[in-house]
């Protein structure tokens, strides 16, 4: 009597052929999952995800997550690495792996402004309270941490008017009271300093707790992913930080993590690129009558400069691709918004760190809670420095400031 053959549909579904092992290429496979099979009840109930020695379910990882977390350790220096759908998710989640109600977190004035919107709205009904401090002043950080105090965010420099803090010294003071500290490494990205390795040379070296990156950003270069990191090298940290994860059920999707897989053997070569076009497009600004001020780390007289010399590269690789300009205060907020409207290669959006140049012009007043001592009067505007021809973006700007603030 002839075998039943299965029903065509069973037999699409559970076809016998497995490709042979062995297959090698540029780019690494992609491994899409929600279920995960496992070959034995005993196997099911062994298997451990939380180690990466191996897979339960495909929110808790796949081969193709895994290997993005070890290259971005490697890339930051870390050992542990979680990756959330945004940055801000990132943030998130780490603050809610570390706080509890009655507890408080110290925020530089020069934060991301969504992280300074998440203290105050969901940290604060919570019951977890905030306040900020002066990233220019260790002693004003030393003098904001109370008993209560458990968490101190780092950024280096500030989101959009750049000043640069000496980091080695805010994380001495947080380190002398016990204090975690968080860094949002977007800007240095890994490459301009490395934060577990603040005071190279010395042993133990200086480090933060945590660096956190929007990989939107320069691990993924395209401007369009939309993926965060938490990076530590504290066994303890990771692992509260990966158990809030799982049970917030954070994930991202494998297409996106591929796309930042493929970007990140060119991320130095890209980095590079925009600090050196950034730093000779800041410095032609700096002729133009119509800014008082360029705020750009790299640059003698710019806020912070000096710690960014002592911490980050010297030449080319040592900043990205940011900057900002304080406007001359005679024109008025209308003028300023015209100059941006002017612009052609420079695109109006948020983000950064991808091929096209940006231009965002800030109020000032929603930005922080008092006008900065290190900041002359004007009005800020900041640019991010695309991979144009910066030929191309220096014509850009002069026909934008000849036609709009003449």
């Amino acid at each position: 009597m002839a075998a039943t053959l299965p029903d065509i549909a069973t037999a699409l579904i559970h076809h016998p052929y497995r490709a042979p092992a062995g297959f090698d290429a540029p780019q690494p496979g992609v491994f899409k999952a929600s279920t995960v099979f496992f070959p034995s009840v005993a196997a099911m109930r062994q298997t451990e995800w939380k180690d990466k020695t191996g897979y339960t379910y495909g929110l808790h990882g796949t081969p193709t997550t895994y290997l993005l977390e070890e290259r971005l350790c490697t890339l930051e220096g870390g050992l542990q690495c979680v990756l959330s759908p945004s940055g801000l998710a990132a943030i998130a989640n780490l603050s809610l792996a570390l706080l509890r109600s009655g507890d408080e977190v110290l925020i530089p004035d020069n934060a991301y402004g969504p992280s300074k919107a998440l203290a105050a709205a969901e940290l604060k009904s919570w019951g977890i309270s905030h306040r900020f401090y002066d990233p220019l002043d260790p002693q004003d950080l030393a003098a904001s941490i109370s008993p209560a105090t458990r968490l101190v965010w780092l950024e280096a420099p500030g989101s959009v008017t750049m000043e640069f803090p000496d980091l080695p010294a805010l994380v001495r003071v947080c380190q002398a009271r016990g204090v975690w500290t968080a860094l949002d490494n977007t800007w240095g990205a890994g490459l301009a300093f490395a934060p577990f390795d603040l005071t190279p040379g010395s042993n133990p070296s200086l480090a933060v707790d945590f660096s956190v990156q929007a990989l939107t950003k320069y691990p993924s270069g395209g401007g369009d992913v939309l993926m965060g990191s938490v990076i530590t090298r504290d066994p303890a940290l990771h692992m509260a930080v990966k158990l809030t994860h799982m049970r917030l059920g954070l994930g991202v999707g494998v297409n996106d993590v591929e796309t930042i897989l493929r970007s990140l053997p060119s991320i130095e070569l890209r980095y590079r690129a925009h600090d050196e076009a950034a730093r000779e497009l800041a410095r032609w600004c700096q002729s133009r009558t119509e800014f008082v001020q360029v705020l750009h780390p790299a640059l003698a007289g710019s806020p912070g400069h000096d710690a960014w010399r002592s911490l980050c590269k010297p030449g080319p690789g040592g900043a990205a691709g940011l900057f900002s300009v304080m406007v001359d205060p005679r024109f008025s907020q209308a003028q300023v918004d015209a100059f941006c409207d002017q612009l052609k290669l420079f695109k109006l959006g948020y983000s950064w760190g991808g091929p096209v140049s940006l231009v965002v012009p800030y109020d000032m007043g929603s930005l922080r809670t008092g006008w900065p001592v290190a900041l002359k009067p004007g009005r800020v505007v900041r640019f991010s420095i695309g991979l144009e021809a910066v030929a191309d973006l220096k014509l850009d700007l002069a026909q934008a400031l000849n036609s709009a603030l003449a």
